[in-house]
């Protein structure tokens, strides 16, 4: 019985270290991504938390044919805000905004309709295009612009572009930047910025 319980406990103690392992390097892979974007090293952990708990949260704007159209707080208004701040900051404001439109055009075309669930994007598309828009604009100073690019893209072309579809959804709340689009929008902008 003493001899089974020993390897347990080193076998457990073993997958702890493991854990704990994981979510350092999580942390600082998250780090040097906002980083490389422009979100300072002291905000980063403040950001991330920020949007995992405001991915739960929506905020009511109006009222569509009986669905109520939100916004999702980490999936949309955090980026939203962030976004704004690389753009007053950055100087790259006309390559920020090409970037964006090309993203929105390419996650357009791509988003569909999922009756009473919401729009669906393939989730590695926005990240790619986005880093490869970003490289093509500004090599050089390309986490900035695929941050910018591709969460906004992502907003605009997925939900944006097709609030006017709303009475497809048939979805009592259509959330922007809400659900699949929280994912895509936070790993776009983690992605887009390692990428590039």
């Amino acid at each position: 019985m003493i001899l089974l319980a020993l390897p347990f406990l080193f076998l457990i103690g073993l997958f702890v270290l493991l854990v704990v392992f994981v979510v350092l390097i999580q942390l600082r892979v998250l780090s040097y991504a906002y980083r490389k974007i422009g979100v300072p090293p002291r905000y980063m952990l403040l950001v991330l938390l920020l949007s995992l708990i405001g991915s739960g949260i929506n905020l009511p704007l109006y009222v569509d044919q009986g669905s109520v159209v939100a916004i999702n707080v980490g999936g949309a208004l955090l980026p939203i805000l962030l976004s704004l701040y690389l753009f007053t900051r950055t100087g790259l404001q006309g390559r920020m905004i090409i970037g964006t439109a090309i993203v929105a055009i390419i996650v357009h075309a791509l988003a569909h309709i999922i009756p009473g669930r919401g729009i669906a994007v393939p989730i590695l598309v926005p990240p790619i295009a986005a880093a490869g828009v970003a490289l093509l604009l500004s090599f050089r100073r390309a986490p900035p612009v695929a941050y910018v690019a591709g969460s906004m893209g992502t907003l605009i072309g997925a939900d944006i572009m097709n609030l006017h579809r709303v009475v497809e959804l048939g979805a009592p709340v259509l959330s922007i930047g809400g659900a699949g689009k929280f994912d895509a929008v936070f790993l776009t902008g983690i992605i887009a910025g390692l990428i590039s």
